[in-house]
């Protein structure tokens, strides 16, 4: 087996092997719906904020355009690894949400999807995690949700690359609001 060059291990978002995992996942299940429920708060941050370019990271069906209200035109973008058409790795975004996504990355992964979404995150990250077990499992039977850890064990790993804006717990897990530093390049 070829061996990746530590750049390309560090870029790396997902396995093949589970990007084909994720892409059945997807069509046999209504991803994203988590976004239905986020989304008048993502509105409202939105609004608040002016924001005029959204990436949903982990956009699943693209629930998440279809629920938002906003009172000004903007730019949307969606990733999606699983989904061909939002498969290329996005450019950075004014805001970013990513909803009910990273308890299901790669545990090994997990740390370069933070960085990546601190690398897509020009200014506001609205993210949300759950922490208990998924409904869902996977095709060889693990839980869907590959990361099952408490707010505590997350919160560093958001803080090492966000300022912290907001943290509230919620019925499974929690969300954050989180700002970009400025002095980082």
């Amino acid at each position: 087996m070829l061996a990746l060059s530590p750049d390309i291990e560090r870029e790396r978002l997902i396995s093949p092997e589970y990007q084909r995992e994720q892409e059945a996942m997807h069509a046999k299940y209504n991803y994203g719906i988590a976004s239905i429920a986020a989304a008048p708060v993502v509105s409202k941050l939105i609004n608040q904020y002016g924001v005029e370019e959204l990436l949903d990271y982990g956009a699943g069906r693209g629930n998440l355009f279809k629920h938002l209200h906003v009172e000004h035109p903007m730019r949307l973008q969606a990733y999606d690894p699983a989904i061909p058409k939002w498969s290329e790795k996005p450019d950075p975004a004014e805001m970013v949400a990513c909803i009910d996504v990273l308890e299901h990355i790669e545990p090994e992964l997990l740390e370069n999807v933070l960085d990546d979404l601190k690398r897509v995150t020009k200014r506001i990250g609205f993210f949300t995690v759950s922490c208990v077990p998924a409904e869902k499992t996977l095709s060889d039977g693990r839980n869907a949700h590959l990361i099952q850890a408490p707010c505590e064990w997350w919160l560093p790993k958001f803080m090492e690359r966000f300022e912290l804006h907001i943290f509230q717990r919620t019925v499974d897990g929690f969300f954050v609001l989180v700002m970009a530093r400025e002095l980082d390049s």
